[in-house]
């Protein structure tokens, strides 16, 4: 069997998108990818984000917010940033990862001013299915499965 792809999921808290699409990587595509996330600040896992993917069938419960500083230095293959201030804040990451950016809307943000929960809910869902499909698209759409050391390449 081959290695695994090594991926990093980089949004601002690590608290919805980030870890959405650690779940999904988890879930969809455990064989060829070896999924991880983190944040540049850490918020605490989203209650939200944790009934939406229940609903699409995977439990993220058991995942925790953490900062980019208390993952152990990983030699990623990729880090895929989430949202424009992960992005922005992107450490360079030393080795083969290359840098890609794939920004989706901020739930919470969506939700803040909804009238109910349920409308609230529809924000959430809307961004889980987006990132999703995103996921279904791993290692593929990010180039070759294994990229040749080009020291924290951005795309």
């Amino acid at each position: 069997m081959a290695r695994r792809v090594t991926i990093l999921f980089l949004c601002t808290g690590n608290s919805c998108r980030s870890q959405m699409a650690e779940g999904f990587a988890r879930t969809l595509k455990a064989r060829v990818l070896e999924a991880h996330s983190a944040g540049v600040l850490k918020k605490g896992l989203d209650p939200r984000a944790v009934a939406v993917m229940r609903e699409a069938g995977v439990d993220i419960s058991g995942q925790r917010s953490k900062t980019i500083d208390e993952l152990d230095r990983r030699d990623f293959d990729h880090v895929v940033t989430l949202c424009d201030n992960a992005r922005d804040a992107c450490p360079v990451f030393p080795g083969r990862a290359r840098v890609r950016h794939a920004g989706f809307e901020d739930p919470p943000a969506l939700a803040a001013e909804a009238a109910s929960e349920e409308e609230a809910l529809s924000h959430y869902r809307r961004v889980r299915d987006q990132i999703r499909a995103f996921v279904a698209t791993l290692p593929e759409s990010l180039g070759a499965s294994a990229p040749a050391r080009n020291g924290g390449e951005q795309t």
